[in-house]
């Protein structure tokens, strides 16, 4: 029962996080990480750091992390608390979040909610059609 559990939230973590991914190589942004589960001790980012798995494919890591609890995938040049002032000093790179225009930026953040739509209306529609 519990493993049936952690399967079917791995899948919607994956999905969702997705459509972040997608749309994040869609608008050329780079993706340095895409794991399910954390692969530190969240919420410390710093603080047991390792993975059950991982596979490094272009510049992208693949991971599954050993915490499992959600998912994320890490995009070059979006701010978050991990980096310090040094690493936004200089001008955004072309393959950098930070860098591209507002309305791309949005679908970006978004990915992950429109996935969990299609999703959801997908699972709606075969049980529809498996159950009437």
């Amino acid at each position: 029962m519990i493993g049936q559990l952690v399967l079917g939230l791995s899948l919607l973590v994956g999905l969702h996080e997705f459509g972040h991914f997608a749309f994040a190589k869609l608008f050329k942004i780079k993706v340095t990480k895409f794991y399910i589960f954390f692969d530190f001790l969240f919420p410390l980012p710093n603080v047991l750091n390792f993975s059950l798995l991982k596979k490094k494919v272009g510049d992208t890591e693949y991971g599954i992390g050993w915490f499992p609890l959600g998912g994320y995938v890490a995009i070059h040049g979006m701010v978050d608390e991990t980096q310090d002032a040094d690493a936004l000093a200089g001008p955004p790179q072309p393959d950098e979040f930070r860098s591209k225009p507002a309305w791309q930026r949005l679908l970006v953040m978004l990915g992950g909610i429109i996935m969990n739509i299609i999703t959801g209306v997908a699972i709606f529609t075969a049980l529809t059609f498996m159950y009437g």
